[in-house]
C-alpha cells in the first residue's frame, strides 16, 4: 500500500491535511467497525485496511498544531502593533533619544519549514536504516510535495528510490527494482555521483537477467 492508496482508501485527495485524515478515519471506522457489523468479514477487512492506512499516514503527514500556533501568535502580535500605531498620543514626544527594545518576532513560516525538513530527514534515515523502505519512500515523497523547490529534498528522495531499488535487486524483484532506479534518475537527473551509481546498479540488473 503506497501513499496514494492510503489517501484513496480514506476517501481523501492526495495531500489532505492532518485533521482531514483524522476526521475521515473516525467516520469510516465507525461505519466498518466489527462491533457495528458482527460476522461481516468484508467490513472487518475494510476496517483493518482503514486502520493500517491511517497509521501509515500519521507517520508521514505532520500535524498542523505548530504552524497554527505560530500563525495565531503572529496575528495577535500584528494586531497589538496596529492598535498601538493608531492609538492617539496623550503625552508630548520626548526630546531626548530613547532606546526601545524591538518587539520579539515569532518564527516565520520559512523557519518552521526548515525545522520540519530536518526532523523529517532524521525520520527518513531511521526508516532506511530499519529497512522500512515503503515508509521511507512515502515520507520522502510527502516532504518533496511540501517543499517542491528544495534541491536537498529532491536528492534525499532520489537516494531513497535508489536504496530501495538495490534492496529489490537483492530480493530478486528485478522489474520493480528497475522502476525505482529509473525514478531515482528522474528525480535528481543532474546528480553525477548518483547517476554513476545507478548505472552500476543497472549493469548488475543486466547480468542477472
Amino acid at each position: 500500500m503506497d501513499l496514494g492508496d492510503c489517501y484513496r482508501l480514506l476517501g481523501l485527495r492526495s495531500g489532505a491535511s492532518f485533521s482531514d485524515i483524522k476526521a475521515s478515519y473516525r467516520r469510516l471506522a465507525q461505519q466498518y467497525h466489527p462491533d457495528i457489523n458482527p460476522g461481516d468479514k468484508k467490513a472487518k477487512d475494510k476496517f483493518i485496511a482503514l486502520t493500517e492506512a491511517y497509521r501509515f499516514l500519521l507517520t508521514v503527514v505532520p500535524p498542523e498544531e505548530t504552524a497554527q500556533s505560530v500563525k495565531q501568535s503572529y496575528t495577535s502580535t500584528s494586531s497589538r502593533q496596529q492598535t498601538q500605531a493608531t492609538k492617539p498620543e496623550t503625552a508630548p514626544k520626548a526630546t531626548t533619544a530613547t532606546t526601545e527594545k524591538p518587539p520579539t518576532q515569532p518564527p516565520n513560516m520559512a523557519e518552521i519549514e526548515q525545522r520540519l525538513k530536518w526532523k523529517t530527514y532524521e525520520q527518513l534515515q531511521r526508516f532506511l536504516k530499519e529497512r522500512r523502505f515503503p515508509q521511507a519512500i512515502a515520507l520522502a515523497e510527502a516532504l518533496a510535495a511540501r517543499l517542491p523547490k528544495d534541491a536537498e529534498v529532491r536528492q534525499w528522495q532520489a537516494i531513497a528510490y535508489q536504496i530501495w531499488g538495490r534492496a529489490l535487486i537483492n530480493e530478486n524483484q528485478l522489474l520493480k527494482a528497475r522502476v525505482y532506479l529509473k525514478k531515482a534518475l528522474k528525480t535528481d537527473p543532474h546528480n553525477k555521483a548518483l547517476w554513476e551509481e545507478v548505472q552500476r546498479d543497472f549493469q548488475k540488473l543486466e547480468q542477472i537477467f
